[in-house]
């Protein structure tokens, strides 16, 4: 019996599920093209990272579910620039103007469509910098057929700046609360007992906060061949704290290249290798999920997931889930750094930013309300 087309590219996105986890594989087979298929296998044979090939498949089949619902065609490539204008039109509107005027902004059917498909959750405008992405992913996939498109035209950056101006949004964290230790411990508070999950997830939560706040890309991607074990950490009034070497390979901000490590003292090891003993796991991924009766699975976490397991302690623990995030586990790190009075350059060392700026913002806002520029007439 022949295939159908959409068979063969539901077969053909499993060959990169490896590579490129997809939970929605029948439905991206579905939305995508031929064309979509064989760019995102060429794109996993360059070695592109995975988080970024996470990034463009999940903007590609948007804007594949985006162009049918607003044209009823496939997406066309490349793109004209009319089709561009229509999607920042389409996704950078003003709430007011649209009370107003229901034909401004995304059209109701438009909406509703992408809505039932699960591709829009929440109400109004996107943020600007999800449209800046889309649109940068947009042309990435462009080039990578070999095509040019019209992203740099006059128009189009001219639109998007009047859209950006005319609805101003105040710029949010991605998670509202920074993980800090009083917080994290009230998460470990709940992973009480010597169940696997709460073993499992007391592990995580610990690992990616002392290891300097991790992304959890890194968490959920941790082999054991990245793990190093260091001779123990001599202290004046205890035994030895055991230690541990994370080589973290390829990151967000660096390449597989740049061996790249952070270290684990005292008992995020000890908690570490409890998960590892009790999970029987000596090789391969370290954190995995656990099946209904209590099998762990040679599969990883997705990085979903660790986020779902923080969220799900945070309810446990009494506090509200929508304030948390994983990221919190990565601000939090640096905030209690300055809590306790670290260096910013030496929290730096562990929590591996980049930017100084950006890890400055949660390091000083530890401070700032407290402090004295804030208090000049208290």
């Amino acid at each position: 019996m022949q295939k159908s087309a959409i068979d063969r590219r539901a077969e053909e996105l499993d060959t990169i599920a490896s590579v490129l986890p997809m939970e929605r594989r029948d439905e991206l087979a579905e939305l995508l093209t031929d064309q979509d298929v064989e760019t995102l296998r060429h794109l996993v044979n360059q070695g592109m990272g995975d988080n970024t090939l996470r990034a463009l498949t999940s903007d590609l089949t948007y804007l594949e579910a985006w162009g049918l619902a607003a044209t009823g065609k496939s997406m066309p490539w490349p793109a004209p620039e009319a089709l561009l204008l229509k999607f920042v039109a389409h996704h950078l509107w003003d709430p007011e103007k649209r009370a107003a005027d229901p034909e401004h902004g995304m059209p109701a059917d438009v909406e509703d469509n992408l809505r039932r498909q699960g591709f829009l959750k929440s109400t109004g405008p996107h943020a600007p910098a999800t449209v800046r992405r889309r649109l940068a992913n947009w042309s990435t996939l462009t080039k990578w057929r070999g095509l040019d498109g019209a992203f740099t035209s006059p128009a189009l950056k001219s639109g998007i700046r009047l859209a950006v101006r005319a609805v101003p949004r105040h710029r949010s964290r991605k998670s509202a609360k920074a993980v800090t230790g009083d917080i994290l411990a009230k998460l470990l508070a709940t992973c009480s007992t010597d169940s696997l999950r709460d073993v499992r997830d007391r592990a995580i939560l610990m690992v990616a906060f002392a290891s300097g706040g991790r992304r959890r890309s890194e968490i959920a991607g941790l082999r054991c061949e990245q793990l190093t074990v260091e001779a123990p950490i001599e202290v004046a009034d205890g035994p030895p704290l055991p230690s541990l070497a994370i080589h973290l390979g390829r990151t967000k901000t660096t390449t597989g290249e740049q061996d790249e490590i952070v270290y684990l003292t005292g008992r995020p090891v000890e908690t570490l290798n409890a998960w590892m003993t009790a999970a029987k796991i000596d090789k391969g991924s370290v954190f995995r999920a656990i099946g209904r009766w209590g099998t762990v699975s040679r599969r990883a976490l997705d990085p979903q997931s660790i986020n779902a397991i923080l969220k799900q302690r945070a309810v446990m623990a009494g506090l509200e889930p929508v304030e948390f995030s994983a990221h919190g586990l990565r601000s939090g790190y640096l905030t209690e750094a300055a809590n306790r009075g670290i260096p910013l350059p030496e929290a730096m060392e562990q929590s591996r930013h980049r930017s100084v700026s950006q890890a400055s913002s949660y390091y000083n806002s530890a401070t700032r309300r407290s402090g004295r520029a804030a208090r000049l007439f208290s």
